[in-house]
């Protein structure tokens, strides 16, 4: 094969595999896309609407804390939950408080209001809160631990960052508790479930 009929050959190749992209039926892709990678103004998101964009970005795409101080004082109120699952003989041990390091919910509970205290120390770009209230709440259920949280203060900015670390930091504290006779244990479901503000009275 001559020189000139491999260069034919080449084109025709990369005909075909833009043709290949070409012919897929699919309103959210044009000639020359990728059916794996379509464009990002094509995908759908619900969440976002066009001119949306991330605050924690300043316009150069650098990371930034937001600025709060114009913004007024509410009633803010946040839940969040999480489930760590365990072994039928790891919840009996924590049912009968015989673990080594001891009163398992109790400990985890603790330990998900000192995190919520210390979220802005976590977390780079949350804000630091004066918190009114921090509840958490651990409870056995079958094969698992329920852990719920509820932040609440009154300020510029909402607490769903701290009722989430109160979770995390709450089941993770079990699993500390509970790995030295459970290799299984598996953290999941840490949700947002609630998050409100109210103008002050």
């Amino acid at each position: 094969m001559g020189q000139g009929e491999r260069i034919k050959a080449k084109e025709k190749r990369k005909m075909t595999k833009r043709g290949r992209y070409e012919d897929i039926s699919n309103p959210g892709l044009e000639a020359g896309d990728s059916p794996h990678h379509p464009r990002l103004e094509d995908i759908s998101n619900p969440g976002l609407e066009a001119g949306d964009s991330l605050t924690h970005t300043d316009e150069a795409g650098r990371a930034r804390m937001v600025d709060v101080g114009s913004k007024p004082d509410q009633i803010r109120f946040a839940k969040a939950e999480g489930f760590i699952s365990l072994q039928k003989e790891t919840v009996e041990l924590i049912r009968n408080n015989l673990m080594k390091k001891g009163d398992v919910l109790t400990v985890a509970e603790i330990a998900g209001i000192q995190a919520a205290k210390k979220t802005s120390d976590l977390i780079p770009l949350c804000h630091p809160l004066l918190l009114n209230q921090v509840t958490v709440r651990a409870h056995l259920l079958e094969g698992k631990v329920e852990v719920t949280a509820e932040v609440r203060c009154t300020g510029p900015t909402g607490v769903e960052m701290e009722a989430l670390t109160a979770v995390t930091i709450a089941l993770l504290t079990v699993y500390d508790m509970c790995k030295a006779v459970d290799k299984t244990m598996t953290i999941s479901g840490i949700f947002l479930l609630n998050k409100t503000k109210h103008d002050l009275p």
